[in-house]
């Protein structure tokens, strides 16, 4: 038996075996796991993840209902501690705390970080821990939560379909050490004013009050 067939078996259930046999694919995927699968972070992998300032993370709810999310922030915000963990920030969002209760309820977790001026991609599978008293609370600016990942699976993907695009501009919404982040614009609507937490329409206060829908579209939503 080829030494990739356990690990192999492990990965694929009944369902990926029936596509691969049905366009005889099934010897080809045992040999990308083979050549590509990690169970740890290489050193590579760890400079790749940690050049990043985006990636996307899928989740899945106490019912089985998958969503998957964008995350992003200043280029090494999710850092591989070690060869089997990464860690990275729960920032403010818009109050539905989807990844995160997601999370709580079932901590297997996908992350797929893309560099998209090359067409590299790097997947990371594992289970999600999410603490707010983290020792590295201290370490990521505005962090409200801490996500640790223990890594079970990294491995490249095939940067055949990734359109290439160049970076325009950094989010001014990315938390920073120094000043004050801004208010995003749809905080400050009239229509959800009510509904923000204290702290937030303490914010929008300070910023100058509520605005209308129409003068965010017209002044160009941020």
């Amino acid at each position: 038996m080829d030494e990739a067939e356990p690990r192999a078996s492990q990965i694929f259930k009944v369902e990926h075996r029936a596509f691969q046999d049905r366009f005889n694919s099934r010897r080809l995927a045992d040999r990308v796991v083979e050549l590509t699968w990690q169970s740890e972070i290489s050193a590579d992998s760890k400079a790749f993840i940690e050049s990043r300032d985006m990636f996307f993370l899928a989740t899945v709810d106490a019912d089985g209902r998958p969503t998957c999310s964008y995350k992003g922030g200043d280029v090494g915000f999710v850092n591989a501690i070690d060869s089997r963990t990464l860690v990275f920030p729960s920032y403010d969002g818009n109050g539905m705390y989807l990844s995160v209760g997601n999370m709580s309820a079932n901590s297997e977790v996908g992350l797929l970080f893309v560099d998209f001026e090359k067409g590299n991609r790097l997947r990371v599978q594992g289970c999600a821990t999410i603490r707010q008293n983290d020792p590295l609370q201290d370490y990521y600016c505005g962090a409200e939560l801490i996500v640790r990942v223990a890594v079970s699976a990294v491995f490249p993907n095939c940067p055949r379909y990734v359109h290439r695009y160049t970076k325009v501009s950094t989010s001014a919404f990315v938390p920073k050490p120094q000043g004050e982040t801004p208010v995003v614009d749809w905080k400050r609507l009239d229509l959800v004013h009510d509904s923000l937490p204290p702290r937030d329409q303490e914010r929008v206060a300070a910023t100058g009050g509520t605005i209308t829908r129409e003068e965010m579209l017209r002044n160009g939503q941020r």
